[in-house]
């Protein structure tokens, strides 16, 4: 199944997702250090890092759907895809809920009830990760159809077909 959004020939919402949870770990990651470490910059990057995160993200939810409207119904690769979708949407919201929890918005110092959701949405944003390799590496969503070891450059317009089923 080819991609429906695609940039410079290529399926744009694996390229977009990568700066929302790249930003979304960090952020994470600089909130628990934050926690051991108290350094006035670090919870200030966490929450831009975040805030930049929650709205990137959209803007890939907007890519994942377009290709997931495309799957065909009744497919595994629909139902995954779903799950897939709809659990990002929490990973998001979740985001969204901790950096509105900040107790001080002079600093951007996390709460402790900010923190738990963060790490709760990590966890689940691995699983969906997980599941977005599943749909791509597994049952080749979003995969040129005519993808092969010796197919031509995406920026090509003509495609080479094998034959192969």
């Amino acid at each position: 199944m080819e991609s429906r959004a695609k940039l410079l020939g290529h399926p744009a919402h694996p390229m977009l997702i990568t700066i929302p949870a790249g930003l979304f770990i960090v952020g994470a990651v600089l909130d628990i250090v934050n926690a051991f470490v108290e350094t006035a910059w670090i919870s200030t990057v966490s929450y831009w890092n975040i805030a930049i995160g929650v709205v990137t993200a959209l803007l890939a939810a907007i890519v994942g759907l377009i290709d997931w409207m495309k799957i065909p119904k009744a497919t595994r690769a629909k139902r995954i895809g779903a799950i897939h979708g709809v659990g990002n949407v929490v990973v998001v919201v979740m985001f969204a809920l901790a950096i509105m929890q900040r107790s001080d918005m002079m600093n951007y110092e996390p709460t402790t009830g900010a923190l738990a959701l963060q790490v709760v949405a990590l966890v689940l944003l691995a699983v969906t990760g997980w599941l977005g390799g599943e749909l791509v590496d597994r049952l080749g969503v979003g995969v040129d159809d005519g993808a092969h070891l010796d197919a031509p450059s995406s920026l090509r317009t003509k495609h080479v077909t094998t034959g192969r089923s």
